[in-house]
């Protein structure tokens, strides 16, 4: 992306896919990729440096609008500062009742806004009954027939649970929304990629 300089100011965004007149002279497309650096910004065209630095990822984070700005010969395009996403739920209050806005079925104290703790355990609650739904056959085998389980199976079912437990856990103890970003962010050790919270075990393993 290329942006226009005129008189110190961006006047225009340049995708750099067709050609541009200035100053009363058509020039080709080819300027973008011909021409050098140096004679581009000589006729105020300015390649977009992006500046990364105060971007998040949107999983956690809410990013302000990216803005554009020319200083030092250079044209940039950049974020403010991120706010973090609500890592717990937002409740009804007192005054959204005095205001009228709490809706029928709802009263004070119930949840208006879920934040990420809730929609994170919401996901892995059903990320856990997927996982089992592969092997409750056997349980209904077992209802209808009395075939037993084996005791892979079992032993897998529990330990299934036991790490959806831990997990939540996890998230339900975390402080903040850094704290949750953590819990999810893979790091590589030996060659080995990890994360905090773990990974429900598969049946394989």
């Amino acid at each position: 992306m290329f942006a226009l300089v005129e008189s110190g100011s961006i006047t225009k965004m340049l995708s750099g896919n067709r050609g541009i007149t200035i100053d009363g002279i058509q020039h080709p497309r080819a300027i973008y990729t011909l021409w050098t650096e140096a004679e581009r910004n000589a006729i105020g065209i300015y390649e977009v440096t992006i500046d990364t630095s105060k971007r998040k990822d949107e999983k956690w984070y809410i990013n302000t609008n990216e803005s554009y700005s020319f200083a030092d010969n250079k044209v940039t395009r950049s974020w403010g500062t991120a706010t973090a996403k609500a890592h717990a739920d937002t409740l009804y209050t007192s005054q959204d009742n005095t205001d009228g806005l709490i809706p029928d079925g709802k009263s004070v104290g119930d949840v208006s806004v879920k934040g990420l703790k809730t929609q994170l355990i919401e996901t892995l609650k059903s990320q856990v009954a997927g996982i089992l739904s592969n092997t409750d056959w056997y349980i209904t085998r077992n209802a209808e027939k009395s075939t037993a389980i084996p005791s892979s199976i079992s032993t897998y079912r529990d330990s299934v649970r036991t790490k959806q437990a831990n997990m939540e856990t996890q998230i339900t103890n975390a402080s903040n929304t850094p704290a949750l970003e953590t819990l999810y962010t893979y790091t590589t050790t030996d060659g080995v990629q990890s994360r905090p919270l773990g990974e429900l075990p598969t049946l394989e393993s």
